[in-house]
C-alpha cells in the first residue's frame, strides 16, 4: 500500500505542532508501508517564503517531495480579507481567497496529485484550514483520510470547509473535544472517525546533572514550559500569573524555565529564564529535572508536550480554559488545571509543596500515556482507518460496475 501525507511544512527543522505530528506518524508507518510526504519549500509559517529546494529528498527513510509556494503572505492584505471573512457572512469566493492568501498556496502540489493520483492508495492531509487539505479532500475524498488538528478557531465554522469535513473516507481526530467541535459545526456524524492522536519522539535524555549545570539550573527548583512563546499560546497570561505567584509570601519560589523560540518579549525577571531552542536530548533532560510542566495554551487539538511530560512521569498544570487540555487532565488524572489567577496560584503551590500528589499525578499520567499513546496503539488506529477507506473505495467501485 502506498500512502502520501500532505502537510504545510516538513523537516527536522520543524519541531512542533501538526508538522511534527505528521513527521512522527510518517516515520513510524514507513516500516510497514510505502510512505511519501508532499509539502512546501517553506520553513517560516508566517510568510511561507521558499526556504528549501523543490524536488525530492529522503528524511529518516521517508521520501519527501517539496513544492514551491506560489506567493508569500502579504500580512496587510491577509488581515483585511480575514476581517471581512470573520466579521460576518462572506461568499465562498471570498473564503477561497482567504484560503489562498493564508498560505501556503501550492498549486503545483495539487497538479502533481492530479497527474499521479493512481500512484497512491491513501492520501492523508494534515490540518483542515490549509489549501492542500481543502483541495485534496475536494478532488480525492474517497482516498482521503483527514487529520484535521482542529482546535477552537472561527475557521472551523466557515462554510467553505463543509466538504472538507463531509467528504473524507475517514477523519482521525486528536481528541474527543476536537471531534465534538467539528461535528457541532458541520453535522458530519456519518463520516467514519477514530480518535487517534500521536506518540512522541523516542530518544534518550541527556545526563540530567550535566544539563542542569550547562544551563545554570542547579541552585533552585524550577517549573518548565515547552513550546512557542506566543500570546496565542497563553504565555502573556502565564507571565502575569507567575510573577504574581512569586511576589506572594509563604510559598515555594521556583524559577520558570522556557524552552522554545519566542515571538513575544519575555519579561526581564530574575525568576524567568528563557533558554530558547535546545536539542531533544537537552529538552528531555530539562523536563526530567523540572518539578512539573506548565501548559498555558488556550487553543489545542492535542498537547504533545503533555504526552512528553507524562512519558517522563511529570505532573502538569494546564489552562482549564482549553477544553482539550482540561479533558486530557481529567481523563488521565495526570495534572491539575486552573481557570483564573487565584486557581493558578493555589494549584502551583499545592503541586510544589505536596510531593506525594505531584508524584501520583505523574504516575497516573504515565499510565494513561502508555495505554493510549504508545506507537503500537497509534499504528493500529491508522491501519484501521486504511481498512475503512479501502473498503469504501471497493464498495463504490462495485456499485458503479
Amino acid at each position: 500500500m502506498r500512502i502520501a501525507f500532505l502537510v504545510q511544512r516538513f523537516g527536522l527543522d520543524v519541531n512542533g505542532g501538526a508538522e511534527l505530528h505528521c513527521r512522527l506518524v510518517a516515520e513510524h508507518l514507513a516500516s510497514d508501508f510505502e510512505v511519501e510526504v508532499l509539502s512546501s519549500c517553506a520553513l517560516d509559517y508566517v510568510s511561507w517564503r521558499d526556504h528549501y529546494t523543490p524536488g525530492e529528498e529522503r528524511i529518516d527513510g521517508v521520501l519527501l517531495r517539496r513544492f514551491r509556494t506560489k506567493q508569500t503572505r502579504d500580512e496587510r492584505r491577509f488581515g483585511l480579507i480575514s476581517q471581512e471573512v470573520f466579521s460576518g457572512p462572506s461568499t465562498i469566493e471570498k473564503q477561497r481567497l482567504w484560503l489562498r492568501e493564508q498560505g501556503p498556496f501550492m498549486p503545483d502540489l495539487v497538479e502533481f496529485l492530479r497527474k499521479n493520483i493512481n500512484r497512491y492508495d491513501i492520501l492523508i492531509p494534515f490540518s483542515f484550514r490549509y489549501y492542500h487539505s481543502y483541495e485534496c479532500v475536494r478532488l480525492f475524498g474517497d482516498k482521503s483520510i483527514l487529520v484535521p488538528t482542529a482546535e477552537p478557531d472561527p475557521a472551523v465554522e466557515l462554510p467553505i470547509f463543509q466538504n472538507t469535513f463531509q467528504k473524507p473516507s475517514v477523519i482521525l481526530y486528536n481528541s474527543p473535544e476536537s471531534k465534538v467541535l467539528v461535528e457541532t459545526a458541520h453535522h458530519n456524524y456519518s463520516v467514519p472517525s477514530i480518535i487517534t492522536g500521536v506518540g512522541i519522539e523516542e530518544k534518550r535524555a541527556g545526563d540530567i546533572n550535566e544539563t542542569l549545570a550547562k544551563y545554570s539550573l542547579v541552585s533552585r527548583p524550577y517549573i518548565i514550559y515547552i513550546g512557542r512563546i506566543d500570546k496565542n499560546k497563553g504565555c502573556e497570561q502565564l507571565f502575569d500569573y507567575f510573577i504574581d505567584y512569586i511576589a506572594g509570601d509563604n510559598r515555594p519560589k521556583p524559577e520558570l524555565v522556557l524552552l522554545g523560540n519566542n515571538v513575544i518579549d519575555v519579561p526581564d525577571h530574575p525568576m524567568i529564564k528563557h533558554l530558547g531552542f535546545v536539542s531533544l536530548e537537552d529538552k528531555l533532560a530539562l523536563l526530567k529535572g523540572a518539578k512539573l510542566l506548565v501548559m498555558p495554551s488556550f487553543l489545542e487539538s492535542l498537547s504533545m508536550v503533555l504526552l512528553e511530560a507524562w512519558a517522563n512521569r511529570k505532573a502538569v498544570l494546564v489552562n482549564g480554559q482549553s477544553d482539550v487540555l482540561r479533558g486530557q487532565c481529567i481523563r488521565s488524572n495526570g495534572g491539575l488545571y486552573y481557570r483564573s489567577k487565584g486557581e493558578f496560584i493555589v494549584a502551583l503551590k499545592e503541586l510544589l509543596t505536596n510531593d506525594f500528589l505531584r508524584s501520583r499525578l505523574g504516575s497516573l499520567g504515565n499510565r494513561y500515556f502508555r495505554i493510549n499513546y504508545n506507537w503500537g496503539v497509534i499504528k493500529r488506529k491508522y491501519e484501521q482507518a486504511f481498512e475503512i477507506a479501502v473498503r469504501g473505495q471497493n464498495n463504490r467501485m462495485a456499485s458503479s460496475a
